[in-house]
């Protein structure tokens, strides 16, 4: 033991730790972020000195946009009720109607581009649907995507220059294409495909790829359609509430760029 400590001491006394190899230490803009070498930390410390550094703070550009729940596109604007509920993270984009009562749920887009698309009183769309409207229609119908009121629109279903008349359901992951009607009245299962043209008459419940007709609907489900639809209108009540009409995420940016010095 009295020879490992001789050792030592004789080793802290030569100076070499008093004196190391110097070693070359780049500053952090000299490391590039792109490079494979590149570690987190190295990087987060490019970050921090291009940002706060008086070259970097020119430099950020600040691309932040966020989404718009109410997109216009060129003259047109969507026209949504005051007290329609559309949730933050669905959009709605030039020549789209939404009447009062009604309800566009989350994920969902309704696209007014080539045409025109409506949702009548007390209507709902549900999650992650997807509306839209050819330019022309096949068929000779209106192109417009047409939605009635007291229409229920099961979550992730495609309408497409499609007509549904009022107190009708379409089921979750429906496909209705160009020219299709639903009458009044009418029920399509869920995870059913209506070709382009076809109609399906006011009282029957139809299903199936491509749709084909089950059987008739009882006076009882012709009934509780209406009743369906005010029950969605009533929750959808409850969800906006908890929104404020308009965004607040612009504070966490400028939380963000307090905290890196860079001028607001």
């Amino acid at each position: 033991m009295a020879t490992i400590a001789r050792s030592a001491k004789n080793f802290l006394m030569s100076g070499i730790l008093k004196n190391p190899v110097p070693t070359l230490i780049r500053s952090p803009l000299q490391v590039s972020p792109y490079s494979s070498s590149c570690t987190r930390p190295q990087l987060l410390k490019w970050s921090r000195a291009f940002s706060t550094g008086a070259e970097g703070a020119e430099h950020v550009k600040w691309d932040y946009r966020g989404q718009r729940t109410s997109v216009p596109l060129g003259p047109w604007v969507p026209d949504i009720a005051v007290d329609a509920f559309v949730a933050p993270n669905a959009v709605v984009v030039g020549r789209v109607v939404v009447q009062d009562s009604s309800s566009v749920w989350y994920g969902s887009v309704l696209r007014g581009d080539l045409n025109k698309v409506f949702v009548g009183f007390c209507s709902n769309v549900q999650e992650k649907c997807v509306l839209h409207a050819a330019q022309l229609s096949p068929t000779g119908l209106p192109a417009e995507t047409f939605i009635d009121r007291f229409v229920t629109i099961g979550a992730n279903s495609l309408l497409r220059s499609c007509h549904i008349e009022f107190e009708s359901i379409i089921g979750q992951r429906c496909i209705l294409m160009e020219g299709s009607l639903v009458e009044a009245h009418a029920i399509l299962e869920a995870g059913s495909v209506l070709p382009p043209g076809r109609r399906i008459p006011s009282g029957e419940l139809w299903g199936g790829n491509p749709a084909k007709f089950i059987r008739l609907l009882t006076l009882d489900e012709v009934a509780a359609i209406p009743k369906i639809a005010k029950a969605v209108s009533y929750v959808a009540q409850d969800h906006a509430s908890e929104f404020l009409p308009y965004s607040t995420a612009y504070l966490e940016v400028e939380k963000l760029k307090n905290s890196l010095s860079i001028p607001l």
